[in-house]
């Protein structure tokens, strides 16, 4: 696969141009129009004042309009690095007296392309260069993809890559000098985007956050659908259907069965591999269907739920949900299938959009959607040494009860990076991975506060101090991301050693806990 190779080209005769260019004081943003990057056109570059209004933003990215209460410059443009290419970006630079040094990028959800300018709008008035990119198109389903597999490149790695080349560059010319540190920080398919940098192209960014990653698409997507399809291929009336109603009951024995496996019982499962609980403990008596209990049908599902997707040999092709997860199934089981994962065969892999989910099957299809999509999409390599060789530290983090992005096969990933590495201790002075109990997915994400993973990057690269332990809030159910009452704090601590609680003092309190290793 050499899809990046022009854009390495582009890379090397940049790196040349900053060599080149002395210090000088900032300068005017319109000046910025003259700087030339091959196969980029910038479209606009404009000095805002204080209190310029930003528009609402409407479709997948919701957010009302706002008014910004400091100047910048506001770059946007776009790049063509083949003939089916259109990549969108934006380039935020607050003034040179408010800079911190430093460049933080804006992730992409699932196949979004758009751009969160609200997220640009948050990060610079922090002081950070701010940048952003529509990934290569500008609808969320799957209609961009048919017939454009250049497209899929784009969105798969290529347009975070330009933008970041595009971002140094811009700044290089603006302040007269190089930026410091380059940050990505962002969840699922931003993630995604995050790994993908560290593998393809590790001197684009120093620090990079990559949270739930919703990585290797040619599995995740078919494997993820795998589990929709046990449940639903005959429809919510068959046999394999779980009410939404059971998942509690599901639920509820799991915690019977496992929450004491850490030595405390809180409604916690610390690390669900330790759980074995096998869902025909409460199969029906005499199968006959009723409100707290599985029919043969229904244990059969939740089994193969947890053991995930595998190929006819055997061979996993993507983890499964976790037990203590149950109680976020439904999105996934309810009435049909995510569509994230759905799309993708419509988009990609078959590229119709009359593809019925119901004629999935996981060995066929995961194999076709490595040979047709594969080399554009897949984030997978676990060797991460040139990354390490340039210097950047990389946090990774899961939710254990994350169903969008099943756990398990980040922890594998993991542990195929440590194979590569010779070890954890070589891993770890550039790697760490945090897997997060309770959470659904992107903890921190409406409150970074409550999860800093972006505090703990930075002490790690500009300071030296890697993170043992990240403090998680958990906040009353129910309530909108980052709202509702704190009621409890814990150390999520970095793998593979786990929350101890010491045994005395309040189960809440996140200082009453400590890390082990695995068996203390």
């Amino acid at each position: 696969m050499r899809h990046g190779s022009p854009v390495l080209f582009i890379a090397l005769l940049l790196s040349i141009a900053l060599i080149s260019i002395p210090a000088m004081a900032q300068q005017p943003c319109e000046n910025l129009l003259s700087v030339k990057i091959p196969d980029v056109t910038f479209t606009s570059a404009q000095a805002k004042s204080p209190g310029w209004e930003l528009p609402s933003q409407t479709g997948f990215i919701n957010a009302p309009a706002m008014k910004i209460p400091v100047p910048f410059c506001r770059v946007e443009g776009y790049a063509t690095p083949t003939s089916d290419s259109h990549i969108g970006f934006e380039v935020w630079l607050p003034l040179a007296a408010s800079w911190n040094g430093n460049f933080l990028a804006v992730g992409n959800p699932g196949f979004v392309g758009s751009l969160a300018r609200s997220g640009l709008a948050g990060i610079m008035q922090r002081g950070f260069v701010a940048a952003a990119t529509d990934t290569g198109h500008v609808d969320d389903r799957y209609e961009w993809a048919i017939g454009h597999p250049e497209k899929w490149a784009d969105w798969g790695y290529r347009a975070v890559h330009i933008t970041a080349i595009v971002t140094k560059q811009l700044a290089q010319t603006y302040y007269g000098k190089r930026i410091q540190h380059s940050y990505w920080n962002s969840c699922h398919n931003g993630g995604n985007q995050g790994l993908n940098e560290a593998q393809r192209y590790p001197e684009d960014f120093d620090g990079i956050i990559t949270g739930d990653p919703a990585f290797y698409i040619s599995h995740l997507q078919p494997g993820s659908l795998y589990l929709s399809w046990l449940a639903l291929k005959d429809g919510v009336k068959g046999p394999n259907y779980i009410p939404t109603a059971k998942l509690a009951v599901i639920n509820r024995a799991v915690l019977d069965a496992c929450d004491g496996n850490d030595g405390l019982v809180d409604g916690l499962i610390e690390n669900p591999l330790t759980c074995k609980f096998d869902p025909a403990s409460i199969q029906c008596p005499d199968n006959i269907d009723g409100a707290s209990c599985l029919t043969a049908a229904q244990v059969d599902t939740v089994r193969k739920i947890y053991e995930g997707a595998k190929f006819k040999d055997g061979t996993q092709i993507y983890a499964g949900f976790e037990r203590g997860s149950e109680l976020s199934w439904s999105f996934m089981i309810e009435k049909e299938p995510f569509y994230v994962n759905w799309d993708y065969f419509r988009g990609m892999v078959y590229q119709d959009p009359n593809w019925d989910f119901r004629t999935l099957d996981v060995d066929r299809d995961t194999r076709l959607a490595v040979e047709r999509t594969g080399k554009y999409v897949d984030g997978n390599n676990p060797d991460l040494r040139p990354f390490k060789n340039a210097g950047g530290k990389i946090i990774m983090y899961q939710s254990w009860n994350s169903t969008g992005l099943p756990p398990r096969s980040l922890v594998e990933y993991y542990r195929s990076v440590e194979k590569i590495m010779g070890g954890p201790a070589q891993t770890q002075d550039f790697a760490r991975l945090f897997v997060v109990p309770g959470s659904t997915g992107c903890p921190g994400f409406g409150d970074a506060e409550d999860f800093n993973t972006f505090d703990a990057i930075q002490q790690w690269l500009e300071k030296g101090v890697p993170p043992e332990k990240i403090i998680h809030a958990y906040r009353d159910p129910g309530a909108a991301r980052g709202q509702g009452k704190v009621y409890r704090t814990r150390p999520v601590c970095a793998y593979p050693k786990n929350a101890r609680y010491k045994g005395s003092g309040d189960i809440n309190d996140a200082a009453n806990f400590t890390c082990v290793a695995p068996g203390k």
